[in-house]
């Protein structure tokens, strides 16, 4: 971790030129959890600081995250074992600088865009710093194109178009990094810029290796900010992912933006915001958590005379509890949401996607009236199954009670093995759709 963290160093003193750093200095007042309080300069929020240790055996960077009017907050990009009183604050006037080329795909970076995958950054490297400046919604394009997901449930239930920004919500181990690496592989990209927020270490590798795979790689950037990184670094990458994809998308590019999980980079903006001493609200989540979701969400979509972004964001459900607050928020400013349902995992049911939960705000303009009609009519006879479900299950439902609920019983096994793919099984949609309209054709002509 310490060579981690001092590679890290060198590569922040390269981009942000420190010989041109401020000789006034500043110290540190008190240093309390993860966050160092200090004073003496006069800094900015967002401002990249240098820590000096007296014996300069601990030195290390840091960002301001809040300004009083004697003093400021700093979270350090490492470990803070060590620091004293007596180290010294010194001001870069700078923030982080990311590096962006047209040759960086197939490569794993770090949150700050350092290659971790053992080769160097490629020639013609471009810094830029992140971009959150409102988009004027008159320069956005309306979204018609269909996305082809390669994943049957979601083409079918939960089109996606280009440009559409949608929310996949799940409890832990229901399978949502294995639906995030089919999308990868299959869905129709230029470019796929993937943010791996807070995971852990094991599942970093296990992703790349064997979700994603040696297809998805080769199309896709690939950003980490492990778990035991500091909460600066959880944060940042989502910005530097999604500057990045804004890159790209100015060049032209069809972007996938993909986000695993936009609930970690909540947690790392309450830890930064419960360090700079913000009042809490609702399950101690300070106010800046919400102000910071819709910018970073809004950077999707498709923009006039440029290319577009997708973002896939996957929300980690606290206790399976839809409601709680993250998830509460972010259905209200996605564009639509995909369930992934236990029960459904338990059964061995993969994708575990329930269909009559998961919701595209464009499915009427990316589906045609006839499959839009086929999928009211299919969603209709789930849900009437699912009327029934305990009932079916008890042994209470006796066959012939109801004449329709029979047919479908009878041939709802068809439809989910016509929902279940595997992982490296991709799907052509007109064959599904071909499926899907026999199966309601037979459920309609013995349920007359």
């Amino acid at each position: 971790m310490t060579d981690s963290v001092n590679n890290i160093v060198d590569n922040i003193l390269k981009k942000l030129n420190t010989s041109s750093f401020f000789q006034s200095s500043g110290k540190i007042k008190e240093i309390k959890g993860v966050s160092i309080e200090a004073i003496g300069l006069n800094v900015s929020i967002g401002e990249i600081v240098e820590i000096i240790h007296p014996n300069k055996v601990n030195n290390m960077f840091a960002e301001v995250i809040s300004v009083g009017e004697q003093s400021f907050t700093l979270m350090p990009f490492g470990d803070i074992h060590g620091l004293n009183l007596e180290c010294k604050i010194i001001s870069s006037q700078k923030t982080i600088q990311i590096p962006i080329s047209l040759n960086m795909r197939g490569r794993v970076l770090d949150a700050l865009g350092n290659p971790i995958d053992g080769k160097s950054l490629p020639e013609n490297v471009e810094f830029i710093s992140k971009n959150l400046v409102p988009i004027n919604p008159l320069h956005r394009v309306p979204i018609t194109q269909k996305l082809n997901t390669g994943v049957k449930a979601l083409d079918l239930f939960t089109p996606i178009g280009i440009g559409q920004r949608i929310g996949i919500f799940a409890g832990s181990g229901v399978g949502k990094s294995t639906l995030l690496g089919m999308l990868c592989k299959y869905a129709t990209a230029d470019v796929i810029i993937v943010a791996l927020v807070g995971e852990r270490g094991r599942e970093v590798t296990d992703f790349i290796s064997n979700v994603l795979g040696e297809q998805g790689l080769k199309r896709s950037i690939i950003y980490v900010a492990t778990a035991e990184q500091p909460a600066v670094f959880r944060r940042f990458i989502a910005y530097t992912a999604t500057t990045v994809a804004d890159w790209y998308r100015a060049k032209g590019f069809n972007v996938l933006l993909v986000m695993d999980s936009i609930t970690r980079f909540a947690y790392a903006q309450r830890e930064i915001g419960l360090a700079a001493s913000e009042p809490t609200g609702l399950r101690g989540y300070p106010a800046s958590v919400f102000s910071q979701l819709p910018p970073l969400v809004e950077r999707g979509g498709a923009l006039l005379g440029q290319g577009s972004i997708t973002s896939i964001y996957t929300i980690l459900v606290e206790g399976d509890d839809y409601n709680e607050p993250i998830s509460d928020h972010m259905r209200s400013i996605l564009d639509g949401h995909i369930i992934l349902d236990r029960t459904l995992a338990d059964k061995g049911h993969f994708p575990a996607i329930n269909v009559l939960k998961s919701i595209s705000r464009l499915s009427s303009i990316l589906h045609t009236n006839e499959q839009k009609k086929l999928i009211a009519q299919l969603k209709k006879y789930l849900a009437l199954h699912n009327e029934y479900s305990d009932m079916i299950q008890l042994g209470a439902y006796q066959s012939g009670q109801n004449k329709l609920l029979d047919c479908i019983i009878q041939y709802k096994p068809e439809v989910d093995e016509t929902l279940i793919q595997l992982e490296n099984e991709r799907i052509k949609p007109d064959s599904v759709w071909i499926r899907i309209q026999n199966i309601i054709t037979k459920i309609d002509s013995l349920g007359e």
